[in-house]
């Protein structure tokens, strides 16, 4: 019972948890975000969707659909998630120089032994 404890209340399965729990209510506001896009779309060329398209006799309009929404999706996250926080994190969090590495410092005490 001890191990199943401890299974429990480890920080790993915690934090998997709260990252489940986010993702799911992130994924509500992306989609919801990408409904209001459609919305804007259909607005100035008709409905976005095409489910009824059947070029040539080819059921295409929910793959076509689906095709749009991923790339408005897409760009959702990347231009409303990853670059505002890929700025923040670099305006705030910046890089520490790297400094001399493992490397650099094995060649100096090669170049002072070698000296000798």
């Amino acid at each position: 019972m001890d191990g199943f404890k401890k299974f429990l209340l480890q920080g790993d399965l915690i934090k998997l948890a709260v990252a489940f729990i986010m993702g799911g209510a992130f994924a509500t506001v992306v989609t919801a975000t990408v409904t209001v896009i459609m919305d804007l779309i259909g607005k100035l060329g008709g409905t976005p969707d095409f489910s009824g398209w059947k070029p040539g006799g080819v059921h295409l309009g929910d793959w076509f659909t689906a095709v749009v929404a991923f790339v408005i999706m897409a760009a959702v996250v990347y231009f409303m998630i990853v670059k505002p926080y890929t700025a923040a994190k670099e305006r705030y969090f910046p890089d520490p120089d790297p400094g001399e590495t493992e490397i650099d410092i094995l060649k100096q005490i090669r170049d002072s032994i070698a000296v000798r």
